[in-house]
């Protein structure tokens, strides 16, 4: 079987995984809530506004974690991991078996998505409203990512669903990232 190979990695390439207009707009929205997230540690130097360590650092990891995000949006990183995985699966012959490599896939990504939540639920406790919205929007954001992940056919269907003439994908990414710039705003005006 020939693999098409037009690209770096088969044929994946990296430019503009979303050049669509509510790509870039996502990919603004991904900024804005990096820098508010930035600003809430900053600010937190200057007037103790984060009141423990846990608290700072699910900051520092909503910093970090939207900055990669907003990345791999355009750039379309896990489409490079993906035409790789394809690649191997056919040269040492797993690609027939690839659905339960799959399977396993999704259930190995579920139990990180878990066990992060889980994590995320115990450094969060006690912490500020805005916070733990944060958390909400994050948690939003860990699905959409894992949904993405599974990229089957008919989850990738479904996220072009549309509510309200918005498609799914959109509300998913784009509402649980207004949740996290949300809370980083309110957080920095102080507001508990």
């Amino acid at each position: 079987m020939s693999l098409q190979t037009k690209g770096w990695i088969g044929s994946w390439a990296p430019g503009m995984g979303d050049p669509t207009i509510g790509g870039w707009v996502t990919v603004a929205l991904y900024i804005v809530v990096a820098v508010a997230c930035h600003k809430v540690l900053r600010l937190e130097r200057q007037r103790r506004l984060v009141s423990s360590d846990h608290e700072r650092l699910i900051w520092r990891l909503l910093t970090v974690g939207v900055i990669l995000l907003g990345i791999n949006k355009q750039l379309d990183l896990q489409s490079a991991a993906t035409e790789l995985a394809r690649m191997l699966a056919h040269e040492y012959g797993w690609y027939r078996n690839r659905r339960q490599y799959q399977e396993a896939f999704i259930a190995a990504s579920a139990v990180l998505a878990l066990t992060s939540l889980a994590a995320l639920a115990v450094l969060a406790w006690n912490a500020p409203v805005p916070t733990l919205w944060a958390c909400t929007g994050a948690t939003g954001l860990t699905v959409f990512v894992g949904i993405r992940a599974a990229s089957f056919h008919h989850i990738d269907e479904m996220l072009g669903w549309t509510l309200g003439g918005l498609p799914l994908n959109w509300l998913l990414e784009m509402g649980s990232l207004m949740v996290i710039g949300w809370s980083a705003r309110t957080r920095v005006k102080g507001r508990t």
